[in-house]
């Protein structure tokens, strides 16, 4: 039996420290609101406990450099990706036993061992380039700028904004414009 090994697209962009978070000069340009690509869901994702009695869905990220997504829960399933990125954010969808059925920013789904899952919050960016603000308002001083595939921090939410923590800097973007929040989560 011979296995294909696929790798990630999101992978091969963030690689190299190509991709850099730039503070936005004082002096620079006046803040504009970023328009939304999509409109966040209206009403709240309805979770329910999973096998490890935590809510399901929720958002985990990898926890290690090096991850196989299988096509079931088991090593007996064959490797259907590989993830080179650690803090990848996923999305548990289903738990069976030890394993983790996960979704990735790109829609694609599989199974991942619970041990190389964190339960730590990250964002992964979405859009060309992102303008992060100094507060979780439209017409706020924009902070920083980064490009689509940068991994922050996730560090709270408040309604439709987020607080993302980019080069050791705290900035807000709306849940639109990156992946790995619900619809209205609270946390």
């Amino acid at each position: 039996m011979k296995l294909i090994f696929r790798i990630f697209p999101v992978l091969a962009l963030a690689a190299a420290a190509a991709i850099i978070v730039a503070p936005v000069s004082r002096a620079g340009q006046a803040a504009t609101a970023p328009q939304s690509k999509a409109k966040a869901a209206k009403g709240a994702v309805r979770s329910h406990p999973g096998a490890s009695g935590l809510p399901v869905p929720r958002f985990v990220s990898l926890s290690s450099d090096t991850v196989n997504m299988r096509a079931g829960p088991g090593v007996r399933y064959p490797i259907t990706w590989v993830y080179r990125r650690k803090g990848i954010p996923l999305m548990v969808m289903a738990e069976f036993e030890y394993w983790r059925k996960v979704r990735d920013a790109e829609g694609t789904e599989g199974w991942m061992h619970r041990s190389l899952l964190s339960g730590r919050r990250t964002a992964l960016l979405r859009g060309e380039i992102n303008e992060l603000h100094q507060s979780p308002k439209a017409g706020a001083p924009v902070t920083l700028r980064a490009k689509a595939g940068v991994i922050g921090q996730l560090v709270t939410c408040q309604g439709n904004w987020c607080q993302i923590i980019l080069n050791d800097m705290r900035a807000w973007l709306p849940r639109p414009e990156f992946f790995g929040t619900l619809p209205n989560e609270k946390f």
